[in-house]
């Protein structure tokens, strides 16, 4: 396309962002910064509908912009803008100044961009089975008690309580410890399968019956941290916009790990995805519930890693040259604030 059907493209998603109504010839002539008449103005949007990126609603005059016109609008249109200083103090206002876990750290983010954006806003941590395990310890806590501490390349850190049938004295203890570390550091979470469990409980031998339980407790551990975490917030914006579907909303908030996938899909920056982009695709990354909708995630880091992706999701009417400066602005904000804690740590 040329120059000028790019601005006229331009120009009829902004003035539909705006409006909510099919934008005409003569209301692109209007503006300021388009110098043609409205009959070649006609033309560039009858070409531009033979392209996919306009259509005709119904038997209105005006045009509409389709999921491929936002596509080539957000990538060739809209130019760059960032937050005013002054909305940058605000917004980190809103962060919590103490001590706080990552996981306050992402609620108060969500938060606050549903709120500022008037949709839902999402988060999900990065996919963990890729984690290798650097040290497993089993620490005696009472009467046949045990606590198992599984600890990853990563830095994550989780445990859980398990009960055995009998004390274990030390040589058992230092047994199962020298065990677990030269089978199991550096295997990743995700090898960490139902048959690689059977087949350390049968390499044990001697001491199958009475260490399996802790075998077993360390699988389950294992699974609980591959387990993404999905934050979702200000589901309840889309409800009162008027452009999506009541029953299809009810049925995101009600399955809402629907989104992981798409949230997991690998990309660079900010990237947007339509409801309409993901129809058709296999099972495992199942589209939109939402119709209509538009998701824009980006993604944060620790120390230079992915740790995780936030997102908006909202109509795809949306004014997405003021909504993604906020999104740039939390997912650098959370990059910082968790890579200034891990270093706070370290030092």
């Amino acid at each position: 396309m040329d120059e000028r059907k790019l601005r006229i493209l331009g120009a009829v998603v902004d003035e539909y962002v705006l409006t909510g109504e099919p934008v005409g010839s003569k209301a692109i002539a209007a503006l300021s910064d388009i110098h043609v008449s409205p009959a070649t103005i006609r033309n560039d949007m009858a070409v531009l509908e033979q392209l996919g990126l306009l259509e005709q609603p119904h038997t209105s005059a005006g045009r509409i912009p389709t999921f491929q016109g936002y596509q080539v609008y957000i990538e060739q249109c809209m130019h760059g803008s960032s937050l005013p200083p002054e909305e940058i103090e605000r917004l980190d206002s809103l962060f919590p100044q103490d001590e706080v876990t990552e996981d306050l750290l992402i609620h108060s983010a969500t938060t606050a961009l549903a709120e500022i954006t008037k949709c839902a806003a999402v988060a999900v941590n990065a996919m963990p089975q890729f984690s290798i395990i650097s040290k497993v310890e089993v620490i005696p806590t009472g009467k046949r008690l045990y606590v198992i501490l599984l600890i990853t390349s990563a830095g994550s850190i989780k445990n859980k309580a398990c009960r055995l049938e009998f004390d274990l004295n030390e040589e058992q203890l230092a047994y199962f410890t020298a065990f677990l570390t030269e089978h199991l550091k550096g295997v990743s979470l995700g090898d960490l399968s139902p048959d690689m469990v059977e087949r350390l409980v049968t390499a044990m031998g001697t001491y199958m019956t009475v260490l399996s339980p802790l075998v077993q407790g360390l699988y389950e551990l294992s699974r609980d941290m591959v387990r993404q975490e999905l934050t979702v917030n200000g589901t309840r914006n889309l409800l009162t916009c008027g452009e999506l579907e009541t029953q299809e909303i009810v049925e995101f908030m009600e399955n809402q790990d629907v989104i992981v996938p798409i949230l997991n899909d690998t990309f660079n920056g900010i990237h947007v995805v339509f409801s309409e982009d993901t129809k058709g695709e296999d099972e495992a990354k199942p589209g939109f519930v939402i119709g209509n909708s538009s998701m824009i995630v980006g993604k944060y880091q620790k120390d230079g890693k992915d740790a995780g992706k936030l997102g908006i999701i909202g109509p795809m009417r949306l004014n997405y040259a003021k909504v993604i400066p906020y999104l740039e602005y939390f997912t650098e904000k959370i990059t910082n604030l968790i890579s200034e804690k891990e270093n706070d740590n370290d030092g």
